[in-house]
């Protein structure tokens, strides 16, 4: 059986929580808005201003 194919918003997951959404795919992150925010701090990413 073939699987619907998605494109356009919420084409990718979340490889944390599983989310479809805005997820940022930039350097193979794979991560939604809320699961980067949490583990950005960890991974060396600061927030300025």
């Amino acid at each position: 059986m073939m699987t619907k194919q998605k494109f356009g918003k919420g084409a990718h997951k979340c490889r944390r929580c599983g989310r479809h959404g805005p997820v940022y795919q930039c350097h193979g992150l794979s991560l939604c808005r809320r699961c980067f925010r949490e583990i950005a701090p960890k991974m060396g990413f600061k927030k300025y201003s």
